[in-house]
């Protein structure tokens, strides 16, 4: 059974996140949907990232085997038909390796998010960034964000309702630049918790905004304490931007 790789763009704002859930239209969904309305086969599309509700991606990796070997330039045209009109795109499909998984071979997952830090409102970018008016200190916040970067217990960063066995991942970067009245966050790491980057990014735009230091930051990553944690960031200045793989996970 041929299984395909697929880069995915999406707009989140109208989903309730990646994962198929009752209660609302998910990415999830409206890719299945796509592949059925496209090969009459019901299939489950495998994530890289299980993305929350109103955040965006540019590269989500899904996978999805199909009884029929079609070709990739086909497929991703058929599929692009039909999933209109929910904001998703396929950007890109690839013929894997049967033991490729989207989620499980992933090597590290990349995240952005951006803050238009001005006074006036958000009229292009509404949606797509935090927009906060006084006035941030990204210097404070990128010095701040080396205290996270590395293995530590996230717990004081993971979400109440988080069902990761264990809070304790490695941070591969955190960096924060600014240029003009954007504000950007880059992450990476192997995994994340629940809404980990954003309760990483809220906490250090209280540093930012001058009510909390660079140590509280420390301290709080330290008590391991969800209440320790800071404002929560929301979720539209979030975007999935890119999963990294082994060279040979495509044919």
């Amino acid at each position: 059974m041929p299984r395909f790789k697929l880069i995915l763009e999406y707009d989140g704002g109208p989903f309730v996140g990646w994962q198929r859930q009752e209660n609302g239209m998910s990415v999830q969904q409206a890719l299945e949907d796509a592949v059925f309305a496209m090969t009459g086969e019901r299939v489950s599309a495998h994530g890289a990232g299980r993305t929350d509700a109103g955040v965006h991606a540019t590269g989500q990796v899904a996978h999805v085997d199909l009884s029929r070997d079609w070709t990739p330039f086909r497929l991703g045209e058929g599929l692009n038909a039909r999933l209109v009109p929910h904001p998703v795109a396929v950007v890109r499909v690839e013929r894997a390796t049967t033991d490729f998984d989207a989620r499980h071979s992933a090597r590290a997952r990349h995240y952005v998010y951006r803050i238009v830090n001005r006074r006036a409102p958000l009229t292009l970018e509404r949606g797509r960034a935090w927009a906060i008016k006084p006035r941030l200190d990204a210097g404070a916040m990128r010095e701040a964000a080396r205290a996270l970067i590395g293995r530590h217990d996230f717990t004081t960063f993971r979400d109440a309702q988080c069902q990761a066995k264990s809070p304790v991942r490695t941070l591969d970067r955190l960096d924060v630049s600014r240029d003009g009245d954007a504000i950007t966050f880059e992450v990476s790491a192997l995994s994340f918790l629940h809404r980990q980057v954003r309760s990483m990014v809220g906490s250090l735009v209280d540093v930012g905004s001058g009510r909390w230091s660079a140590p509280d930051l420390k301290s709080a990553l330290i008590a391991a304490d969800r209440s320790r944690c800071g404002q929560v960031a929301p979720p539209h200045g979030l975007c999935l931007t890119r999963v990294d793989y082994e060279p040979d996970a495509a044919k």
